[in-house]
Formats: structure tokens, sequence, C-alpha cells
């Protein structure tokens, strides 16, 4: 079968197989634990993919149609996603101990999430082939971007969610209008119920571990990394990572920009995990194939035992000459708080676990002091608003008279 755009095919990370078809879909031999990487023609990309042809294009995520599993003219949701601003933050990499930091902030995306690129494409990929309901599994990004998305286009949506998923993301399920189920039990759980259903009903699966199309979507952060640095690329690329699609994707766009030309080497990868969901983390130390563990963080977005994603992750890490850390939910509060502070950006825990990180790392001598990193903030803090109170803190009750503000600014001083 012809596939669309450039791609030229889909190979297991797992087996090694490779397929003329499935770009939704695991490996036929190894299940959901053999995730497909799609291939691409980058010589038939780089005909069309130039910078000069790139300046004329709008700035979102579709600007890099080539590199995408979709038909050219391929119905897309209207609210693109992509060209997230990076902002130089001085005060906060003083904080962080490196000599220059940037942070992209993905709450700018059409959802507030880094997820709103992989739904686009799922949804995308989902009107391509006349699916009649899309659904995921998910602690509410994932859920809140396709359920945005979904409703775009008039696509029927179920969304599974663990029972921990924070209201605030709940509230933007229930107002794109998706059917939202919440499961009474982990996250593992919710997503095998959701696999299994999509199997039942032949719902489009859009989830992101064994969906390749999914991880197509979220390698244009990856590319716009590129693209936005090309004058000056970061030594380091900082993403917190729960299924591991994310810092796959990234660590993907960017390998793809230097083999078209764009950049001249690839940036070190960051992983960052919750002390309390730290599977990658010890496979990565450790060599081995990923144990599944147990996951208790705040960070909900992160807070993932079993990542599927895992092969992906950790490869793409190696081959950068990466590394990963951990970081405990205290230091998750307090880069959350002095992203804020310092940099005057708002990032759900699971963002600021990035900063937290990079952070740790520098402490650490894994990066050093003289590097200039880039974080990718993935999440806005107002998804999580009781999470960010821990960090935030509590506003100070005065009644309206001059005298008690006098007292209260001569007891706390501004500055």
């Amino acid at each position: 079968m012809s596939f669309p755009g450039c791609v030229s095919g889909l190979r297991c990370v797992r087996c090694g197989r490779r397929f003329a078809r499935g770009l939704d879909s695991a490996c036929t031999a190894c299940g959901p634990e053999g995730v497909l990487e799609i291939e691409l023609d980058l010589a038939r990309a780089r005909r069309t993919l130039t910078p000069r042809a790139l300046r004329s294009r709008p700035l979102d995520a579709w600007r890099y149609e080539e590199l995408l599993p979709l038909a050219p003219g391929a119905r897309r949701p209207p609210q693109a996603p992509g060209w997230t601003p990076i902002f130089d933050t001085p005060r906060l990499a003083e904080w962080a101990g490196v000599r220059r930091l940037l942070v992209k902030d993905e709450g700018r995306n059409p959802t507030a999430s880094f997820k709103d690129r992989a739904s686009a494409v799922g949804v995308a990929r989902a009107l391509s082939r006349r699916a009649k309901v899309v659904a995921c599994a998910s602690t509410g990004n994932a859920a809140t971007s396709l359920a945005g998305a979904a409703a775009s286009v008039s696509l029927p949506c179920v969304i599974f969610v663990p029972e921990f998923a924070p209201e605030p993301k709940l509230v933007q399920l229930l107002v794109f209008g998706a059917r939202v189920l919440r499961v009474r039990g982990s996250y593992d759980a919710t997503w095998e119920l959701c696999q299994r259903a999509c199997g039942r009903h032949g719902w489009y699966n859009r989830n992101a571990a064994v969906n390749p199309s999914l991880v197509e979507g979220k390698k244009t952060a990856g590319l716009e990394i590129a693209e936005q640095c090309a004058e000056a690329m970061p030594d380091w690329v900082v993403v917190s990572v729960g299924d591991g699609c994310t810092i796959a994707g990234i660590g993907k766009g960017l390998a793809e920009m230097k083999a078209l030309g764009f950049i001249p080497s690839v940036p070190r990868l960051l992983g960052v995990q919750a002390s309390g969901a730290r599977p990658l983390v010890d496979a990565f130390a450790t060599g081995r194939d990923l144990v599944p563990g147990p996951a208790e963080t705040l960070a909900d977005s992160i807070c993932v035992g079993h990542p599927r994603n895992w092969r992906k992750a950790l490869a793409r890490v190696r081959e950068s000459g990466g590394a990963f850390v951990a970081v405990p939910d205290e230091a998750i509060v307090e880069a959350q708080r002095e992203t804020g502070r310092r940099a005057g950006l708002f990032g759900e825990p699971a963002a600021a676990a990035a900063l937290a990180g990079l952070r740790q790392a520098v402490a650490s001598g894994i990066v050093g002091r003289r590097a200039c990193a880039l974080a990718v903030l993935t999440g806005s803090g107002l998804k999580d608003v009781r999470g960010a109170q821990r960090a935030a803190g509590r506003p100070v009750d005065l009644p309206p008279e001059d005298a008690a503000l006098d007292a209260h600014l001569r007891e706390h001083p501004l500055g």
C-alpha cells in the first residue's frame, strides 16, 4: 500500500519487523509492547521542506506537513497547535545553576498543553480513516486535547480517566462534550480498559503509547525547537517523562531536523521523572529492560508506573548522550513556585518537574554550569489549581482599613 506524505514504512522497536501498514496501531507480532516507529523518506521531504519554503508557511505544527503521516490537503482540526513561544529566563537560570535557560511554554496551545500536538494529528488520522468515535485513556492533558480537537470537527469522543484526575481537567472534558468515564483504579488499569474497549468497539485509539502517528504529532515540538533556536542551539533539552512518548517525539523531531540540514547537531536530552514514578530512570541506570513499578506523585501527568513507550524514550536519550533523573514532589513544588516568581510562567506540576530535574542534574554534575538548557513547560498551571496552591501559598486577609494595611507592610515589607 502507499503511505501518505513522505512516510516510507514502519518498524517495530521491539522485534525489528517492518510493516507496510499500521500507521495507527502496534506490531501485530508483539502486541502493545511492540511500538512502531514511522520512517520517512527524508530525501523526498528535503525537496520541498526548505528554510525558504518555511518562511511563507503558517506558524503552527502543520508547517511541517512533509514530516507528518497525513496526505496533502487532509482535513485537520481548525485550532492548530504549535509555534509556542520560547522565553529567555535569566533569573530562573540563576536558580537552576546554568549559564542560560530557555523555556518553551506549551501552555499556549489550544487546550493549554503539549498534548494538543499529538491529538491534532490523531484526529486528522481518525478523519482520514472515517472513524466514527475516538477514544483515549489519560490522567487529563491527552484527554482534554483529544476532546477539544474532536469537538472542533464534531467527532464523538470517549475518555477514560483514573479517579485521581484533577477537577479542572475533568471540567474541560465535560465542556468539550466528551463521554467521560472515571475509572476506580490506577492509570495502568484505566489504560488497559481503554485498550480493550477500542478493540471491541472499533473506536480510533488515540493512545500514543501504541499509536505511532501520535508521536509524530509530538515531534513537532522538536522540529520547532530546531527552527526557533537554529542560530544558537541549546546544549540540553529538558522534558518531564510519563509514558515516554513526549521525550521520544521531541528527540525524533530534533534528529530529523539535523538529518535535513537545519541544525548541525542534536542537543542532549534530559528526561525527568518523579521519585514516586521512576521506572525509566531505573531502566536507564541499569541498562536493562524496563520493570513496571509503583506510581505516586502530585504530578498527575507523569504518574505512570508502566510507561508503554519506554523503548523509544530510552533510545532517543541514549542516542543524544543524555540522561534521566528523578525528583521528589517537594522539589517539583519548589520549581513550580520559582518558575512563576522568577520567570512569570505558570506550569502545572508535571511541567515544573522539568525545571526541578534540571536543577538536580546541575547539582549532581550531569549538566555543566556553563551549559545552555531549554526546558519544555508541558502544560498550564491552570490545569491543576489545587496542586499549584501548595507552591503558591495563601492570600493575606485584611479589613478595608489603612491602618491594617500599614501594619501588614511594616511586618512584611515588599521586596
